[in-house]
C-alpha cells in the first residue's frame, strides 16, 4: 500500500526564475597586477580582446539561425584576493579604456561576491553541491573533497611509502582521468585552503567556477537567484569596494546579465586555471529547477543548450598578457 505524503505548499520553495540572454560575453579579469601596470596597459588588453569579441558575437549569431542574439558583456574584478585602489579610481578608468578600444561593458562584478553575496555564503553553497566521480575501480582509499579541499578528475596514482617488514612495495601505477580519450590528461584541483583560525580562502579555479554558473544562470539559494545585477544610479562610484554592490548593471539597456551559454576571452595564462573549472563543474549537483527553466526556454527560442552544464562555457585565449 502506498502512503501519501502531504505537504505545506509553502515548505516547497519555488525557483525564482532570471532573465537569460543568448550569450554572456565576458571581456576579461582585473587584477592588481593589471591595474598597477596602468592604462596604457589595460587599453592594450582591450584591443587584443576586441576582435575576438567581435568573433564571438558572429558565432552566436550564426546560432540562432541569423537572428540577432542577445548578448551581454561583463567584466571581474578581483577585490578577494587582493584590494587595490577603490572603485572610485579603478572603474572610470576601467570603463574609459574599454570605450577606446570600441568595447562597452554591461555589468561589473567582484570577484568577492562569488564567495559571498550579500548574507548568502555563495562559494560554501556550491561546495556542498560537489559530487564526486568515482574513478572505476576506485576503492574509497582517497578521502573525500568535503575533508581535503581537493577534487580530480579521476584517480591519483599511489604515494610509494616504506613498506612494513616482509612486504613489498606496492608497484607505482600512473594517474587515470575518468573519462580520458585513449589517453589520460589528470587534473587534481585545490578547492580551498584553511589558516590557522580554520578561515577557509575559495581557490581561484573555485570562485571561477561559482562565476560561471552565475553568468549561466544557474545559481540559486532557497529557490532564490543569486548575484542578481544592481542598477547604478549615482553618478560616482564609491571609494571602497564593500560599499559597491557585487554584480553591477552599468548599461541600462543591456541584454540579460545571465545566459544560455558564456565565451569568456582571456589571456592564455588562463588556460589551467579554466581546464581547472570543467572539473569542477562536472562534479557539481547544480539546482534542477534552476537547470529545467534554461532548457525549457531555451528549447521554445530553438536555442538548445546541451545537458552537460561545462559544454555550455567557451573561451578564446589569446596571446599576451
Amino acid at each position: 500500500m502506498t502512503e501519501a505524503v502531504f505537504r505545506e505548499a509553502a515548505a516547497e520553495p519555488r525557483t525564482q526564475a532570471v532573465p537569460l540572454s543568448h550569450l554572456s560575453l565576458e571581456l576579461g579579469h582585473l587584477y592588481m597586477e593589471d591595474f598597477e601596470a596602468g592604462p596604457r596597459h589595460l587599453r592594450q588588453r582591450f584591443e587584443r580582446v576586441r576582435p575576438w569579441a567581435e568573433a564571438a558575437r558572429a558565432a552566436a549569431a550564426a546560432e540562432t539561425g541569423g537572428k540577432r542574439p542577445r548578448i551581454s558583456t561583463c567584466f571581474l574584478v578581483d577585490d578577494y584576493f587582493a584590494r587595490f585602489a577603490g572603485p572610485a579610481e579603478v572603474v572610470p578608468m576601467l570603463l574609459e579604456e574599454a570605450g577606446r578600444a570600441g568595447l562597452d561593458v554591461d555589468y561589473l562584478a567582484r570577484e568577492s561576491g562569488c564567495a559571498v553575496a550579500g548574507q548568502v555564503p555563495v562559494a560554501e553553497a556550491v561546495a556542498r553541491r560537489i559530487v564526486e566521480e568515482p574513478p572505476p575501480g576506485s576503492y574509497g582509499l582517497r578521502p573525500p573533497t568535503a575533508q581535503t579541499g581537493w577534487l580530480a578528475n579521476g584517480e591519483r596514482g599511489p604515494v610509494m611509502r616504506v613498506p612494513q617488514a616482509m612486504k613489498k612495495v606496492a608497484a607505482w601505477s600512473p594517474p587515470k582521468e575518468t573519462a580520458a580519450r585513449r589517453h589520460s590528461v589528470f587534473a587534481d584541483v585545490e578547492l580551498w585552503d584553511e589558516g590557522p583560525d580554520g578561515h577557509r580562502t575559495w581557490s581561484c579555479p573555485f570562485l571561477a567556477a561559482v562565476w560561471q554558473l552565475a553568468r549561466l544562470g544557474l545559481l540559486r539559494n532557497e529557490g532564490r537567484a543569486v548575484l542578481v545585477p544592481q542598477p547604478h544610479t549615482h553618478t560616482d562610484f564609491p571609494e571602497e569596494w564593500d560599499e559597491l554592490p557585487e554584480l553591477v548593471r552599468l548599461n541600462p539597456r543591456a541584454n540579460p546579465f545571465a545566459a544560455y551559454r558564456t565565451c569568456s576571452v582571456l589571456p592564455n595564462h588562463f588556460l589551467a586555471v579554466e581546464h581547472a573549472v570543467r572539473v569542477i563543474l562536472d562534479q557539481i549537483e547544480v539546482d534542477p529547477g534552476a537547470l529545467a527553466q534554461a532548457a525549457d526556454r531555451s528549447t521554445q527560442e530553438d536555442a538548445a543548450v546541451p545537458a552537460s552544464v561545462a559544454d555550455r562555457v567557451s573561451y578564446v585565449f589569446h596571446a599576451g598578457q
